[in-house]
């Protein structure tokens, strides 16, 4: 049986027809990557909000403890 070299020539594979992929797809670098990368920037800009939002709070916290520490 002869093996196939090219994923878009695959002799021998069973199932019928497989999508002729491009180089960017066969690298994992398709457009549905696009999508995962623009979830994750959102997921990191949330977590970055997230954080600022606790710096602040603890920074007023703070503020208040020493205003009233002076008084």
């Amino acid at each position: 049986m002869t093996d196939s070299k090219n994923i878009n020539n695959p002799v021998g594979q069973g199932g019928g027809q497989r999508k002729r992929q491009s180089r960017a797809e066969r690298q994992n670098n398709g457009p549905h990557r696009n999508l995962d990368r623009r979830n994750a920037a959102d997921q990191k800009a949330e977590l970055v909000r997230k954080m600022r939002e606790k710096a602040r709070a603890a920074e007023a916290a703070e503020q208040a403890g020493d205003d009233a520490a002076e008084s």
